[in-house]
């Protein structure tokens, strides 16, 4: 059976959950044109996993049309009932690179306690590259939660602002190697001195990848 937008059409309006499913998975088949007009009711599905599989797929369909899109992910962001949800509008965002959300990003971070959509925004805010992050970003790298941190040690990578490595050094003699790592990742980008002391010392780290990381920065 061929897939048409008539029939992706009917599966999204289906009362059956795995219906509503499927045709999301169908969608891909379509031109991102059409799959973005089917899509876009689907955003506020009374299940989650519905919504959740929705709002996955507009990184690639919010390309149509940015405004839109934008204004259909904030209301995703700032108000669904689920914390994964709001978390994926966030990394929607960010792959779009649609910098005019970096508010809203901002007031979902510091409205919610929920630390996996702190760690998604964190991490969209290192994709953006906006320079507005900072603050966010050191908020995040002082926390006690550690996949937070390790959020924000390569957000501040991404973001390229110098201002950043001296809230890095106190992570270069961190326990857990893949902190160590990304830390070598995120110095090997912002460079500078201070940086290339903590490389040369990560460079003879006792885990091979945090040593050649290192090594790939400061020219050992």
């Amino acid at each position: 059976m061929s897939i048409t937008p008539e029939s992706v059409q009917a599966l999204l309006s289906s009362e059956d959950y795995g219906d509503r499913i499927s045709g999301l998975n169908q969608l891909r088949h379509l031109d991102n044109a059409t799959g973005f007009a089917l899509i876009q009711p689907v955003l506020a599905d009374p299940q989650a996993r519905v919504r959740y599989a929705a709002v996955s797929q507009m990184d690639r369909l919010g390309v149509i049309d940015p405004e839109k899109t934008l204004s259909l992910l904030r209301e995703v962001l700032l108000h669904d009932s689920e914390v994964d949800v709001q978390s994926a509008a966030a990394d929607a965002i960010a792959a779009l690179k649609l910098t005019e959300g970096f508010a809203d990003l901002k007031a979902a971070y510091e409205g919610s306690s929920e630390w996996l959509l702190q760690f998604s925004i964190v991490a969209a805010l290192g994709e953006m590259g906006d320079p507005r992050g900072f603050d966010i970003l050191a908020d995040a790298i002082a926390s006690d939660n550690n996949l937070l941190q390790t959020a924000a040690i390569s957000a501040f990578g991404e973001l390229g602002d110098p201002r950043a490595i001296p809230l890095l050094l106190p992570f270069q003699n961190d326990p857990d190697w893949q902190v160590r790592y990304r830390l070598a990742q995120a110095l090997n980008r912002l460079g500078g001195e201070a940086a290339q002391a903590v490389l040369t010392q990560l460079a003879a780290d006792s885990v091979e990848i945090v040593a050649e990381e290192a090594k790939t920065g400061h020219g050992a």
